[in-house]
């Protein structure tokens, strides 16, 4: 691998890091931050603002929109575009939109892409991805599907309940799964306001990031036309893994941004705070937890990078993004937690954007799969001498 970037990307970056710096960071402090996300009025705001800048959706397609970038591109870009909390929100490159994007551009049919994607890309809609469901229903385990769909004449008929769809709360439409009579799965495609649908109530998260929220969202009786299916009837699963493999590591891109963020809120107080007669950075109790930051920096973003390359190569990563979604997830919790540690009073008060980082980022450890589940599909695979 070549880890030089060209001059075109290296001019991108720049202009997303001052984009950032600039247009977003001062929208941090805005009023219309909520417990539950930034309020639509601001999404719309800071979409606008992306918009003017060339950089909306920068992952989606050329023609629909978007800047084409591949795997490597959105690695640098979501990097810089995470250093805010409110950058993914920006460029429109936030979970689930930027997974929902990726699945709709591969599978979906173009009378669908014109439906639901187009204007998704623009930024003027937002969408959901309900899969996860409370106990006995999927959740780490997607085969335990409890949501059905019934085949009815033209249509299906879907009932079940599903928990922490992210962003449901005033998205426009969903990719639900559900499970058919033969025990496989399918992908649904919905307006979310379509009758039988509820988001029956928000979750009170440790996060405040996603717009939209967690909710709770119930489907009685919805009834789904077949030319929503999303790709064939039975292969949800498989569809799954298309979105799932992605997303995973560009939740590690993002994430790498917010750590990034921490861990110079921390060097900043290192360098400038006097304690027993020095700057505090200058103990070597701080100075090698900067140190350690520095190489979990290094080292999540060169797994990232790794992958994505694997991924421009058309060559199949599941191995390998669960390794990359495991290694960043855990390397970056301990970047923003030891950046805590060294911003003492700081970092547990709003008097320091690492508290905020700290309370979004401890989810990643659990969502797209809790490192357990990743450590036990690599170790049956690493078994079983197929990383496949």
């Amino acid at each position: 691998m070549n880890f030089s970037l060209p001059p075109y990307l290296i001019e991108l970056r720049e202009r997303t890091r001052r984009f950032i710096a600039e247009q977003v960071i001062p929208f941090e402090s805005d009023a219309r931050l909520t417990p539950h996300g930034p309020s639509e009025e601001l999404r719309h705001e800071l979409v606008a603002l992306a918009r003017v800048a060339g950089l909306l959706t920068p992952h989606a397609g050329k023609q629909f929109g978007g800047l084409g970038l591949n795997h490597v591109e959105k690695a640098v870009v979501f990097e810089e575009a995470g250093y805010s909390h409110l950058g993914p929100v920006a460029l429109n490159v936030h979970a689930p939109d930027e997974g929902n994007i990726h699945l709709m551009e591969a599978v979906a049919t173009d009378a669908q892409k014109q439906r639901w994607l187009v204007p998704q890309v623009a930024g003027k809609t937002r969408s959901c991805f309900a899969m996860t469901e409370p106990a006995p229903g999927a959740g780490a385990d997607p085969s335990m599907l409890q949501t059905t769909a019934v085949k009815d004449g033209n249509d299906y008929i879907l009932n079940g309940n599903k928990w922490f769809i992210t962003g449901a709360q005033g998205a426009a439409y969903g990719i639900v799964m559900a499970r058919m009579d033969d025990g496989s799965a399918t992908m649904f495609l919905t307006d979310m306001d379509r009758p039988g649908i509820r988001v029956a109530r928000l979750m009170h998260a440790m996060d405040s990031c996603f717009t939209g929220g967690h909710a709770v969202v119930e489907f009685n009786d919805v009834r789904i036309p077949a030319a929503d299916v999303l790709g064939e009837v039975g292969k949800g699963f498989r569809y799954a893994q298309i979105r799932l493999a992605p997303a995973r590591l560009t939740h590690c891109m993002r994430w790498l941004g917010q750590a990034r963020r921490a861990h110079d809120a921390a060097l900043q107080h290192a360098r400038q705070r006097q304690a027993f007669g020095k700057a505090l950075g200058e103990h070597e109790g701080v100075g090698f937890m900067l140190a350690d930051n520095d190489i979990d920096l290094q080292t999540s973003r060169l797994h990232i990078w790794q992958t994505a390359w694997m991924l421009d190569q058309g060559e199949r990563c599941n191995f390998e993004s669960s390794r990359a979604k495991v290694v960043c997830s855990e390397a970056l919790w301990n970047i923003v937690d030891r950046s805590v540690q060294v911003l003492g009073g700081r970092g547990v008060t709003g008097e320091s954007v690492a508290m905020r980082i700290f309370m979004d980022m401890r989810a990643f450890r659990i969502y797209d799969g809790p490192s357990e589940v990743h450590r036990w599909s690599m170790a049956r695979k690493l078994l079983q001498g197929n990383r496949a």
